[in-house]
This record gives C-alpha cells, structure tokens and sequence, in this order.
C-alpha cells in the first residue's frame, strides 16, 4: 500500500534526512538501531549498513524503527535482517516490545491491561506513547498485523481456513470484516495471488507528463503520474502478479476525463468512486485530505490536528506517501509548517504545478 516517501513527507529536517542517506550510501555500521531505510521500488527496508546495491535517492523514506516500516507497508530485508537491533530511547524500546508482543499473539485476545501487565507500565501510558510513536492505537496495529500475517499465509499457499487461523484471527466473519478495507477483494481472491482480480487500466498524456488510471469493477485502485509508460504499468502490475490486467482507454475514458478536467482547472474536486487498501489511520488521513478545498493547502501538523493526534505528524506524512489514487486524494495540497513545498512522490515540479493550477483565478 506505499510507494516512494521524500524526507520532507516524513517531517524530516534537511540536513537530518541527508546525515540519514550519507550513512546509508557509506554503509555505516554506526547508524544501525539509529534508523531504517526503505525502498519503494522493492517494497523492502533495511538497516543503513545493509550490503545491497544502493537505490536511488527518490525512492529511499526513513523510519525510527523497522516495526514503523511495516506498519506503512515494507517488508524486512533477508539479507541485513534489520528487526535484530536494539534501541536506546525508553519510549521506542517500549512500543517495539508492545509490537513484538501484538505480534506474537495468537489470537485476538491481547487487551491493553494485558500489554500493561506485560511491559510493566500504566495502560494510560502504554497507550499515549504506542499511539505517538505508532501513529496508531495497539489495537489497531494488531488489526493491521492479523491481516498482514493472513496476507502472508495466503501468498505461501496455505489454505484460507489454515492461513486464517495462523494469523488469529477467531472466526471468518472477523477475517472479512477485518480484511475487506485492508486487500481491496475478498481473503479468497487475495489468497490466489489476485488471481480472478480483474484490473483495467488506461495511461494518457497529460500536462504532468504520464497518467495512468487503473480500476475493478468496485472502483479507481490507482492513479500514478510519471514519464515512462513502461515504468508506470510495471508498478501496477507489481502489486497482484497473478491479477488479470486489460488496458482499456474506452472502458475508463469518463474517469480518466474525471482526473485530466481537473488538471486543466475545469473541475474543482474529482468525484470517483474508489476500491482502495487502507489502514483506519490512513482512512482518517485521506477523509481529512479529500476535505481541503481546491486553491487552499493545509500543513502536516494541521491535517493530524484535525483528526485529533496533534502529536501524529510524521504518521501523518507517512499516510499522505502511501496515497494510491494521486489527484483524487489531493495529498499534493499538503505542505510543510514553514510553507515550503515539501515533498511530493511525484516530483516538487508537479506538485508546484497542480498548486499553481488550483490557485488561479476560476
């Protein structure tokens, strides 16, 4: 569910992001436990003295800790096995023990007074520090866990019943209710690989350069910008490898007019229905984004205010970088608290274009 995340989304100050990527390209030992990167293009994150070949800088979010990385979406790498390192800040060593602990879990009977008995600390406590790290409540993190751990339970072959209850899940009915906002299809259709998925796409040019949109019969799963066709389709048809792709420019003409009307100032909001995978938090976060008005932005902070977490601003940052559906939910109409552009996975030219475009006179 994420893609490319630029330091400023992950409310990083400039010289700390590049302290973080020079560490990364020397392959400093020392910054191990300090930090972990992670690659959009893989999906996977490593720690900073990981001997994989270095991917570009674009591509490349920071996380404190690797149980952050996960919760937005990559995978630990086989190779450097970032999870085993240790950290020294107190708050962070609680929440990835509260992690390990949801984790491990076989079923979902883990409650916050039995997390509080097993880490020693006030459930008050636990859960103002878990939800500040975290970005998320414990429980919604165990939520997000249960249906990762029947994500890969299903990739792996075993059978939805079997990969079901491995993952704890206690009966069916709390696995589809769970998993229907997370996969974007049922467990059945998931645990085939996407096999029996069918996603119809289009790629136009537009004044951003390349545009694809991509829909199910539910709804728009996907709208990437880019400059490579090959490029933009490939990241596509990554996600479901055994999904059924059809690019279809007829079939998605009216959503694809929906988008390119709204880039050429005609349409001030895009009204599509959408079959998107999310987190509750993420949930909140793109609800929050869609409500910014067309001409107007909102800083990071502003947008975890309204949601009420205040504290939760790089989560904040981090939801905006997963945003599957580009322009429909307008993360481009976030900046930074000094009103700088910040980030964008886009690019900073396209995001200071759509700006520019939306702030004209209508």
């Amino acid at each position: 569910m994420m893609s490319a995340v630029m330091k400023e989304q992950l409310n990083l100050l400039p010289d700390e992001s590049e302290a973080k990527w020079q560490a990364v390209i020397a392959k400093d030992t020392r910054a191990d436990g300090q930090f972990v990167f992670a690659v959009s293009s893989t999906k996977i994150y490593c720690r900073p003295s990981c001997p994989s070949r270095r991917p570009k800088r674009e591509r490349v979010s920071f996380f404190q800790f690797p149980e952050a990385a996960e919760q937005a979406g990559f995978r630990a790498c086989l190779r450097c096995h970032p999870r085993n390192t240790c950290d020294k800040d107190p708050q962070i060593e609680l929440v990835r023990r509260v992690c390990r602990l949801l984790e491990d879990a076989e079923f979902e009977t883990t409650t916050l007074a039995s997390l509080s008995e097993q880490t020693g600390v006030s459930s008050f406590h636990l859960q103002r520090t878990f939800k500040k790290v975290m970005g998320v409540t414990p429980r919604q993190y165990a939520e997000a866990s249960r249906v990762s751990r029947f994500k890969g339970g299903a990739r792996e072959g075993k059978s939805i019943s079997t990969a079901m209850y491995d993952a704890g899940f206690g009966s069916s009915s709390r696995l589809y209710e769970q998993a229907a906002a997370q996969l974007g299809m049922t467990p059945a259709t998931y645990g085939k690989g996407g096999r029996g998925a069918s996603i119809n796409f289009a790629i136009v040019k537009c004044s951003l350069g390349g545009l694809l949109v991509a829909a199910t019969n539910k709804g728009v799963c996907s709208v990437k910008l880019g400059d490579s066709e090959t490029e933009l389709e490939a990241d596509l048809k990554r996600e479901f490898s055994a999904a059924e792709f059809q690019r279809d420019e007829k079939l998605l003409n009216d959503a694809v007019s929906a988008i390119v009307d709204h880039l050429e100032g005609k349409a001030p909001h895009i009204d599509l229905p959408l079959d998107i995978q999310a987190t509750a938090f993420q949930r909140q976060v793109w609800e929050q984004l869609r409500a910014i008005p067309s001409g107007q932005t909102s800083s990071y902070s502003e947008v975890a205010r309204a949601i009420g977490q205040k504290k939760a601003v790089r989560a904040v940052a981090r939801a905006c970088a997963t945003n599957p559906v580009a322009l429909v939910i307008p993360c481009h109409r976030v900046i930074r608290e000094d009103k700088s552009l910040g980030g964008y996975r886009w690019g900073l030219d396209r995001k200071k274009k759509l700006l520019e475009t939306e702030a004209r006179p209508k």
